[in-house]
């Protein structure tokens, strides 16, 4: 058998380190801090998984979160239009 992905719209912010770290904090209150390595973790429903830079954090459809790779969100994922900028260029 095969199954599609049915679509979801998701909130997702990328991870860029120092760049944007509050950013990311505020986005994702279950981040973690690892003072063994001085790199953080997110706290999913799988356990703690480690967030590189550039990875995205991704708020799932029960509002837990977890890291995904810049590759695998970009070949899963496609940015939409915020609210109203969609009607506005559907107007025709």
């Amino acid at each position: 058998m095969k199954y599609r992905k049915k679509p979801v719209v998701i909130d997702a912010i990328q991870y860029l380190r120092e760049d944007n770290l509050y950013s990311c904090m505020d986005f994702c209150p279950d981040m973690i801090y690892n003072e063994k390595d001085n790199e953080y973790d997110i706290k999913t429903l799988e356990g703690n998984m480690r967030i590189s830079k550039d990875d995205y954090i991704i708020k799932g459809v029960k509002n837990e979160f977890y890291p995904c790779k810049p590759d695998i969100f970009e070949m899963t994922y496609e940015k939409i239009s915020e609210k109203g900028e969609e009607n506005e260029n559907n107007k025709g």
